[in-house]
């Protein structure tokens, strides 16, 4: 065991089982870990980058409507690993009216700028009998969570036990966010407006959907006339708004970490519009519809993970709060102790993965490239490098310049040539390398110099110790070929960017803080929180169930100092809007670094500092504000946000019940054959 919050790396199992301690007698019996893949045998740069298509639409529209997707959440297997090791059950997100389209990550979704997108969303977590799937990776239902065998009365809380139990085994809630999006409330993705799969054999007693569906299944029938059927919900996303990088993922109350590391992820491109560039500018072409195989992409979404395996290719996570801290002990676990028995504060896998393979190489010819670089890690913050020398001692010295164009919310000011950049959990940036000059027979690599555990800030092999060399500290190979056509782009030193328009100034100032409950038992964090900060400057801590605190005016822009008291960063993710970083420090006074210009929907908000940020709420309706590492947010490190009228809408009641129908819109009886 390792220190608090520093989970115990699978790694370091060796290869062998992993033993529990014998759980108390009024416990539930921990079953035995299957023995682990350590990552030096998963041979490195083995597989080809996979470059994700393009999503099919099932209808595209005139100027004035909107493209139709309907899109299903399926469990599959997937070689995620190199050839001669076993395939990974994974869940993922694909075309439910088109067959081999479910792959992790997801089918990338192409928008443009003010024309709308539908989506239909299917939680199709079902075997070929229509018999739901349990969870793939443990599931703590000690937490405040889903918890559809709540009842209606029930769902959405926090469960009383009498003794601790064993992880949830029931159907799966689900409920899809476009994160970056600027969405209407119902739309948004909601954590209590999940819905479970319409199986045959849901259990009598459970909800079927969460406390918030039925009001926004009514308001989006109100507003577009579609009713939203079992199993389903159907999102609008208006894109009006800067083009730009985003990604859809799964949001269900408590359940985001596992539903994310299982596969539920995948980008969606807006561009278009007066804030983007005309084709030709920058690197491309990206992959499109109807490509024909062998297509050469220079414009590549990469979404950077990181995994652990058991031997037979299955996904490890941890099933115990024994894996982390010094909590081995069950006495102290829920209803003997306040430790939750499954949560752990936060996991470090052992093994990288982009875009759905570990270690992958992607051949470069000898031109530009942009890349749009996500990072979906569950906790981990990402320092990215192109070194010559995977295995150089850290920090590593760069061998070719990242050229920043944008960040999460679009365009920079003016590209900016970096030597490294820094991406905490939900972060993006759009970036562009130039292998030009770099000789044919060149091998070079992005690298990743983020810590094996909590980012605490700093330099690393300076403040603290970068990921392994051997494993962590490796993402992909770039394999430098001869150019096989002109290279019409412009080159980044030359670039003239969309024009940037700042916010106005802030009409209100709130302070809010970053907080964690510590265990009476000893054993490290039971919750991580938000808050509000009194004007003495004490912090009030808040769990998500608490009422409203950041009820914001329709139409304000408003200033928004995060005050971490914690002692490790928070990607903190801000519904609904883009916001400017205004400054940092002790005093919140520090100007932003360079990465830090332009738009963003995520900051990494370091300990012992106050982050200030400043957004235009636009939209009215009920959205949220939470920590992008996964495990907190599932634990408390969430709170709601009201846009307008102050309101405290209460939980509505649904009269939904299963049904044996699921709805698979044209589907044959052949287009079940890939659910699992």
């Amino acid at each position: 065991m390792v220190s608090r919050r520093h989970l115990l790396m699978a790694g370091a199992a060796g290869g062998a089982a992993v033993m529990l301690s014998p759980p108390a007698s009024n416990a539930v019996s921990l079953p035995l870990e299957r023995p682990l893949l350590t990552p030096d045998v998963i041979e490195k740069y083995r597989t080809d980058l996979l470059v994700p298509e393009v999503m099919p639409p099932v209808r595209r529209h005139g100027r004035d409507r909107c493209d139709e997707y309907v899109i299903g959440i399926r469990q599959f297997s997937q070689q995620i690993l190199p050839p001669d090791l076993p395939r990974t059950a994974v869940w993922g997100f694909g075309s439910a009216t088109r067959r081999g389209t479910f792959q992790f990550p997801g089918f990338t979704i192409e928008a443009r700028v003010d024309r709308p997108v539908q989506v239909t969303w299917i939680n199709q977590l079902v075997d070929r009998h229509d018999r739901f799937l349990p969870p793939l990776l443990p599931v703590d239902p000690t937490l405040h969570w889903a918890n559809p065998p709540g009842g209606i009365a029930g769902r959405d809380s926090t469960p009383t036990f009498t003794r601790t139990p064993g992880p949830y085994l029931g159907p799966v809630p689900v409920v899809v966010h476009l994160h970056g999006g600027h969405t209407r409330a119902e739309s948004d993705g909601y954590p209590e407006a999940w819905f479970l799969p319409a199986a045959k054999d849901i259990p009598a007693g459970y909800a079927t959907v969460g406390s918030f569906y039925d009001r926004y299944r009514a308001s989006f029938a109100e507003q577009f006339g579609i009713q939203w059927r079992p199993g389903t919900a159907t999102s609008r996303y208006d894109n009006d708004q800067r083009a730009a990088t985003e990604w859809y993922h799964d949001h269900a109350l408590g359940m985001t970490r596992q539903a994310v590391y299982s596969g539920l992820a995948g980008f969606y491109l807006l561009r278009g519009g007066e804030f983007d560039l005309p084709p030709g500018v920058l690197p491309g072409p990206a992959p499109g519809l109807g490509d024909p195989p062998g297509t050469r992409y220079y414009e590549i979404p990469i979404v950077i993970q990181d995994r652990t395996f058991h031997r037979d290719g299955s996904l490890f996570y941890p099933s115990s709060r024994a894996f982390s801290d010094t909590c081995a002990n069950p006495a102290n676990y829920i209803p003997n102790g306040d430790v939750p028995p499954i949560w752990v504060p936060d996991f470090f896998a052992d093994t990288i993965v982009a875009n759905g393979r570990t270690w992958p190489r992607l051949e470069v010819e000898r031109r530009r490239y942009r890349l749009r670089l996500l990072n979906g890690c569950n906790a981990r913050t990402l320092i990215l490098k192109i070194a010559a020398n995977p295995t150089a001692t850290r920090p590593a010295v760069p061998a070719l310049p990242i050229w920043l164009i944008g960040t999460d919310g679009g365009f920079l000011p003016q590209p900016q040539p970096l030597d490294e950049v820094i991406l905490g959990g939900a972060q993006r940036v759009d970036v562009i390398l130039d292998f030009t000059d770099v000789p044919a027979g060149t091998d070079l690599y992005l690298i990743n110099e983020g810590p094996d555990g909590p980012f605490l800030g700093g330099v690393p092999g300076v403040d603290f110790a970068p990921a392994d060399v051997n494993t962590t500290g490796q993402v992909m190979k770039l394999a430098v070929v001869p150019r096989t056509e002109p290279d019409r782009s412009v080159p980044p030193d030359q670039l003239r960017l969309p024009q940037f328009v700042p916010l106005g100034p802030a009409t209100n100032t709130r302070r809010l803080s970053l907080d964690e409950r510590i265990s009476t038992t000893g054993c490290g964090p039971v919750a991580i929180l938000l808050g509000t900060v009194d004007p003495d400057g004490t912090a009030v801590p808040l769990t998500w169930s608490d009422p409203v605190t950041e009820n914001v005016a329709l139409n304000a822009t408003e200033l928004w100092e995060l005050d971490n008291r914690t002692d490790h960063a928070h990607p903190i993710h801000v519904h609904e809007v883009e916001f400017q970083i205004i400054g940092r420090g002790p005093d919140g006074n520090t100007p932003p670094s360079t990465q830090q210009h332009g738009y963003h929907d995520t900051v990494l908000a370091l300990p012992g500092e106050i982050t200030r940020i400043k957004a235009f709420f636009d939209l009215p309706g009920r959205y949220i504000w939470h920590c992008h590492i996964l495990e907190h947010e599932d634990n408390e490190m969430m709170r709601p946000i009201n846009i307008g009228p102050a309101t405290d809408p209460t939980r509505t009641e649904t009269t939904a019940t299963p049904t044996s129908e699921s709805w698979h819109p044209s589907e044959s009886p052949e287009d079940k054959s890939d659910r699992r």
